[in-house]
This record gives C-alpha cells, structure tokens and sequence, in this order.
C-alpha cells in the first residue's frame, strides 16, 4: 500500500518525524501514499501502544470512531478504522453493536495495526539532538538505536530537510508529591501505570484518588467494582469545584474543529492564555456516561443496606504528603472553599493528576539560536503548525500537541489528528493532497463577514506528491 520514495542512504529525507503516537502516526499513514516524498519516523519505544496502563475494560475514548487517523481527512484511505474493523473481519459485528464511541483498547489496537503496517516507522531508535547546518541547508538529527532490551547498540545521523515534533505528553506528578511517587516501593503511582499495579493496589487496606478528571473517574469506578460492597474503603478527591461533566454539546464541540482553532490562533497571547485556562471543562471533565456508571455502582453497593464506605470529595488540595509507616501514607488536605485543613491516612495513592507537554527545549536545544519565543519564552508556531525561526532556516520545523498556548483545547483532541496531519502535509508538500473543507462549524467565533478561510498552500521547495486514489 505504500508508495514512499526509495531511499537511499546519505540522501537527506524530506521529512523526519520524531516521536510515533497517535498524531505522528496519523502524519505517517496520510504521508504514506504520497508518491516522491521520503519521510521516516523515528521512536525509542520498541512498538506503538498507547497509554497501556489506562486501557481499562470498558473504557471509551471521548470521540466518535470517525475521529481515527485518517478519514477526516481521507475517508479512502486504507488505514481508516473502518478498515481495520475488515482486515479483522470484524465489520458485521461492529454494524450491529451501534457503537459510534469504542473501546480504548480497541483504539489502541488499531493503532497498533497501523503502525505495524507502516514502512516508514522506526521503533528503538531514540532521538538525542536536533540542529540546523546552515551550510548545507538541512536539519541534523542524532539518534541512539537500541537493542531489545533498551540499550544503546549503534550510533547515527539523518539529514532532513523538514522535521515534525511528536514526542507527545508525559505525566504530571504534582511537586508536593513527586518524593513519594518517585521513592521505590511506595505505593504512589500515576494513573498512566494504573493496570501494571492494579493487583497490588487492591490488596491496600485503604485507597486514593487524586484528580477528579475522566481519568480519576474511570480509576475509581475500576477499584470501586473490585471491592466488596461495605468494603470499599476508597477516597475519590481533586481540586475542581465539583464532580463536572465534559461539554459534550454539539455547539459546545465547535471549539474542537478547524475553524476554531484558526479563531483562536488568531487572538493575542493574553486572551489566549485566559482562554485555556477557563476552558478545562471542555477537556478535562467527566465523561456522563463515565459519571453515571459510578453512581450505578455506588447505588448497586447499598443494594443489602447501608453506605458504600466510599468518600468523595471535590475542591480539595493535596498541601503535603509523607510516608508514616512502610505501608502507610499521610496525605494533608485543604478545602479551598470552607478553608479548613485535615490528614488523611491512605494505604496507596493513585494519582489522576493529568499530562502535561514534554519540554523541547533539550531537544531542540541545537536550534535555540534560531528559535522565535513568546513573552512566557515559549516556541511560537504559525497557523500551519510551524515553528517560527529565523528566515535563513529554510527548512520547516513543525509540531503536533505541542502547541496548546498558540491553537487552543483542540491540540491534544484526536479528532482533529487527521486535518492537522493533513494541513502539514500540504504545507510542506506546496500541493494540496489533502483538500479540505473551507468551513466546519455552524459557530462564527467572532465578528469576521463569514467563517476563516484557509491560507494558500505554500512552500520554499516544491516536491510532486500524488494521493493515490484522489
């Protein structure tokens, strides 16, 4: 299926990705039938998985199918989910079960169907510098290829003349926290390693959650349909005022399209920053379907008599933490409306905490010279997604969810992968490939006659790429 440019070697690519998840997946299966350009994707993991210690039973993600790697962009496409539901000969039972939001597993399986059909990945191969040679026009990347037990085995460089920036999210542990969560056998983990620990996590006499987003949500609801009915002996608290739904009204998924993210790119850096932060609901609150299954549970619990031994609280922050005993955890919290102050001992802490942006500056710290910051001296990136540097770099450099602070909520969203992996590729192609829609939102999001229009493709080396079957 792949008609990539045969490479060969000290020819520089015409595009390296560093980091292989969802979204430089997405950019490699849209880039894939694209005749004459020679991409190659490189990733220290030794295959694709995505957030495995979350892929609980059950679990959804918080888009529709449609919102795969591809099909927003190019419904043909043979790396569509739909496809992979045939190539598994899973179609007529997927038809039947109705199912518009699917399994995070499933999610990750076919992904994972992707990847291991795409040529143009890498996997043990981790990347360790990136530079501009400004003598011979073309980006510098270093990379450590690795043997099967993660240890460095060979050395290399690869010359490009563009690069995009998928290295994703990492976990964020609280600082108040990080002693613990960092101390060998401490029974503190993240919710991003939640099913490597489960088994132990349930032997805990007492457990907490900290973080009352999707992801404490569905921890919860796990370790609550494990525990005894009078049993329990489980604490669900975070910071947020409440036990809040995600917006998941048709209007409200507006500020999840194209059209949105151009408004909001457009705004000033202070707006902009204000916005992010007053919007956490859209993103970061509870699934309703999420919310309902743990109050069916909590109600199956009080079906003999008597009140789960559960205790959920929300506006609640975590101050300071210790270990008191080899086993035990004492956690001091504040209640940030009544102002009052209490510990509370726990057995095991599961920390629901969220992701943050993994730092470049390491990186990229080759091209820091050229690097166009913010007043926060956070990278600037342009509507197509690239990094702004100095104009004697005539390369581009461009980034996928990292760019939260310039495009908006809608970075992490999978369901815009496909049009900011297409619009990358026009970009960088000066073709248009991927054609897409002018206009994707009922909503004008400010005072302009009609919806923004999309710039021009445009591009300081042509290349000649061919969608096939477009």
């Amino acid at each position: 299926m792949n008609t990539t440019t045969h490479h060969t070697p000290d020819t520089p690519r015409d595009l390296v990705g560093i980091g292989i998840g969802p979204f430089n997946l997405s950019l490699a299966a849209l880039a894939a039938p694209l005749t004459g350009l020679d991409a190659v994707f490189y990733d220290q993991r030794p295959a694709f998985h995505w957030h495995p210690g979350l892929l609980i039973d059950g679990a959804r993600i918080q888009v529709p199918f449609l919102a795969d790697l591809v099909t927003l962009a190019d419904p043909t496409s043979p790396w569509t989910f739909l496809n992979h539901l045939r190539a598994r000969d899973r179609l007529y039972p997927f038809y039947f079960a109705e199912r518009f939001h699917i399994q995070r597993a499933e999610y990750d399986a076919y992904c994972r169907w992707v990847a291991e059909n795409l040529p143009s990945l890498r996997f043990h191969h981790q990347v360790d510098a990136v530079r501009w040679n400004p003598e011979h026009g073309l980006f510098e990347v270093d990379y450590t290829q690795l043997d099967a037990d993660g240890e460095a085995h060979a050395v290399g460089r690869t010359h490009a003349h563009n690069i995009v920036l998928g290295v994703g999210t990492e976990p964020h542990v609280p600082d108040q926290l990080r002693p613990l969560a960092d101390a060998p056998g401490v029974p503190v983990v993240h919710a991003a390693d939640y099913l490597d620990h489960r088994d132990t996590l349930l032997t805990a006499e007492h457990i907490t959650v900290v973080g009352t987003g999707q992801s404490g949500a569905e921890v919860f609801l796990d370790l609550l349909r494990h525990r005894p009915p009078g049993r329990e002996k489980i604490h669900w608290l975070g910071r947020t005022q409440a036990f809040a739904p995600m917006e998941y009204s048709k209007l409200g998924l507006e500020h999840f399209t194209p059209d949105y993210t151009r408004y909001f790119h457009a705004l000033t850096e202070p707006v902009r920053d204000r916005l992010v932060t007053a919007q956490w609901q859209l993103h970061k609150g509870i699934d309703a379907d999420t919310a309902a299954a743990i109050h069916d549970e909590l109600y199956r619990h009080t079906l003999h008599g008597g009140w789960p031994d559960t205790v959920l609280t929300p506006g609640v922050h975590v101050r300071t933490a210790g270990r008191i005993a080899p086993t035990q955890i004492e956690l001091h919290l504040e209640h940030t409306q009544q102002n009052t102050r209490t510990r509370l001992i726990t057995d095991a802490v599961v920390l629901a905490t969220g992701y943050r942006e993994r730092p470049l500056d390491r990186l990229l710290a080759g091209l820091d010279p050229y690097m166009r910051r913010d007043s926060h001296e956070r990278p600037r990136v342009d509507e197509r997604f690239r990094l702004l540097l100095d104009p004697t770099v005539t390369g581009s450099a461009y980034v996928q969810n990292a760019e939260t602070h310039t495009h908006g909520v809608g970075t992490p969203d999978l369901g815009l992968a496909a049009w900011r992996s297409a619009t990358i590729l026009n970009d960088l192609t000066g073709q248009e490939p991927y054609p897409l829609p002018s206009r994707t939102a009922f909503t004008t999001f400010g005072l302009e006659d009609g919806q923004p229009q999309v710039p021009t493709a445009h591009h300081h080396r042509a290349l000649t790429p061919q969608a096939d079957g477009t």
